[in-house]
């Protein structure tokens, strides 16, 4: 009786993963460095994979625990709010991330200082940048994505207020489909850029900051892929869904930081 639990918090048992994740994560920003540092000779990628594979086990071992103290009941209503906030938190930290990319973009289209214009103000975008027509895949793939978004919408709006298994599945497989689209064509896209990513500041500003949702993409899809089997595996019930509502808002999320890069890069930034 003296260690019976009395209250709705869940104390956790002492964990390797949060060491190892640091650890993986020093590894790979030190292979990253060193993979894409001009002052070292025979760049090998090796330090940054190993450590890339390191932060991966770690993602699917630890959030494996946390799917398995969902299903032992651990996931109170106390510690479902926790996990809401916390994840609310991580989603402040990547708009952190939008934002200095939004503003070097901004900043060197108001301001178009750099080795291009050493002493006044010069075009932008620089002379000789052939931008991407924003009407024509760049719209096609803003439509895909927010149809994405609807269906990953009715997956969610099936399951809460339905509880129709059925939908949930047709809603998540359709949202899948449509990111793994928008990524293929990204990456058409990329491929018949008439820019480059070194060389000048258009092509660094475009290319990290679309290709940084696009990471997010790809990330968001693997997300929804991970709420889909958990389906199939009857894990998520119209009263506790955690998992999948964070799935359903950092899908959305991305589909918003989408809308301001299309509409401030491709169409504005033109």
């Amino acid at each position: 009786m003296a260690h019976a639990k009395n209250h709705d918090y869940h104390i956790l048992p002492p964990s390797i993963w949060p060491f190892l994740g640091a650890v993986g994560a020093f590894v790979m920003l030190w292979g990253a460095v060193h993979m894409i540092s001009p002052q070292i000779e025979n760049r090998q990628p090796w330090v940054f994979l190993i450590g890339l594979a390191l932060v991966l086990y770690v993602m699917f071992a630890w959030w494996s625990d946390v799917i398995k103290e969902s299903l032992a009941g651990d996931h109170t209503p106390v510690v479902v709010i926790g996990l809401r906030y916390g994840f609310i938190m991580f989603i402040m930290s990547e708009v952190m991330f939008f934002a200095a990319w939004f503003w070097n973009f901004f900043k060197n289209a108001l301001y178009p200082l750099g080795p291009e214009y050493p002493k006044v103000d010069g075009p932008w975008p620089p002379a000789g940048i052939e931008t991407f027509d924003p009407w024509h895949l760049p719209l096609i793939n803003t439509l895909i994505l927010l149809c994405s978004g609807a269906a990953a919408t009715w997956a969610h709006h099936a399951l809460v207020h339905e509880n129709n298994r059925k939908d949930v599945k047709n809603g998540l497989i359709l949202a899948i489909l449509l990111g793994v689209l928008f990524t293929f064509f990204q990456i058409y896209e990329y491929s018949h850029a008439a820019f480059g990513f070194a060389g000048n500041v258009y092509g660094a500003s475009f290319f990290m900051a679309t290709g940084f949702h696009g990471f997010h993409v790809v990330i968001g899809t693997i997300f929804l892929t991970v709420c889909l089997i958990r389906v199939y595996k009857g894990h998520f019930t119209p009263e506790k869904h955690v998992g999948f509502e964070a799935a359903a808002w950092y899908w959305h999320f991305v589909d918003v930081v989408w809308l301001f890069l299309f509409a401030a890069i491709y169409v504005w930034g033109r």
